[in-house]
């Protein structure tokens, strides 16, 4: 098994090799402007899948990968000629969909920063749902009523209720205490 590094470097070498050929030009008027974005090699270095972008509408690229389809044998033969390893590697061609992928990464980056607008926008003239101070605080007493009055009620109340009535008997055996 090959190691990971040697691939990287073929991968490299194989990228440079194919944006050279393809800058020199091939005879063909299908072929549009092809930018070769990245190379990936399996660990056995048998196969490269080589990812490109073509400038242009939807037909120009499907022109410009029937090109490079067409174009696979004469560039695995010049990267076969320009690389030091035993066996030459098959050549994929795939179409990077970058430009899309970007394009809509921007659009939804500007979907957000139209709602973060519009989020701050409310936010400077809203108001507070209830209280300006939504907090729970301490009452406060006035002069005239005294807490301790209150609780001297209650406890007096209390008391009665739990005092036996004269003559009632609480006791099992009918004695009172």
């Amino acid at each position: 098994m090959v190691d990971a590094q040697r691939a990287r470097k073929m991968a490299d070498r194989i990228k440079e090799i194919v944006a050279r050929r393809l800058d020199r030009g091939i005879k063909d008027p299908r072929l549009g402007f092809v930018t070769i974005t990245d190379v990936k090699v399996t660990g056995d270095l048998q196969h490269a899948s080589i990812f490109y972008t073509v400038y242009g509408t939807d037909e120009e690229r499907r022109d410009t990968g029937a090109a490079l389809k067409s174009a696979t044998g004469m560039l695995r033969s010049e990267v076969g000629k320009n690389i030091t390893a035993r066996l030459t590697p098959s050549l994929e061609f795939i179409l990077d969909a970058l430009p899309e992928n970007a394009a809509s990464i921007d659009r939804l980056l500007q979907e957000a920063r139209q709602r973060d607008h519009e989020s701050q926008t409310m936010a400077s003239s809203a108001e507070y749902a209830g209280d300006a101070d939504p907090y729970v605080k301490p009452r406060e007493f006035g002069d005239d009523v005294d807490e301790d009055d209150d609780l001297d009620d209650d406890l007096a109340l209390d008391d009665e209720l739990e005092a036996p009535v004269s003559g009632e008997s609480t006791e099992p055996d009918g004695s009172t205490r």
